[in-house]
């Protein structure tokens, strides 16, 4: 009776051990899963005369000059104003503003032009250079005067569409 447990112990160790490894070698050597393509953002409509505040636009900051860590100033400041924060790194183009660029091709835009108001200064607006991300770019350059006091919210004058964030929470 010994010998019997003691056989089906090992046999049964064994047959985990190569289950086991069979699993193992399939996971390692399987391709990811697919996931479904879920949008990174909600689009919300505001209507013309519909207030557009600070809490919807995502902004992206980008240093233009020599100054380390600006971008990530810049933008933890704008995030206090209720700005959402994007990216915050070094200009990919070759664009240089002397204070401020809002990277756009529309200067009446008023999601443009409600971050525009946030810097002291001349603030430029331009074309990009360079593929920008969803949201308003700023370019901020090495003669760089700060953020005024300034309106976080205005009323638009035309109907503007802004991509929100979603978060799923588990």
């Amino acid at each position: 009776m010994g010998r019997l447990v003691q056989g089906l112990v090992i046999l049964g160790a064994a047959i985990v051990f190569v289950a086991g490894t069979a699993v193992g070698i399939g996971l390692a050597f399987s391709g990811p899963e697919a996931t479904d393509d879920e949008p990174t953002c909600e689009v919300r409509a505001i209507a013309e005369g519909e207030v557009l505040s600070s809490n919807l636009l995502m902004v992206h900051v980008y240093n233009a000059s020599k100054r380390a860590g600006l971008a990530n100033r810049v933008k933890i400041n704008l995030e206090r104003r209720g700005f959402l924060g994007g990216v915050a790194q070094n200009n990919p183009g070759e664009l240089s503003p002397r204070n401020v660029a809002v990277l756009t091709d529309d200067p009446q835009d008023p999601r443009v032009r409600l971050v525009a108001r946030q810097f002291k200064g001349k603030v430029q607006m331009v074309e990009a250079d360079f593929a920008t991300e969803d949201g308003i770019s700023v370019l901020i350059g090495p003669n760089y005067s700060g953020l005024k006091k300034a309106p976080t919210k205005t009323r638009v004058k035309r109907e503007v569409t802004v991509c929100v964030p979603s978060i799923d929470l588990p």
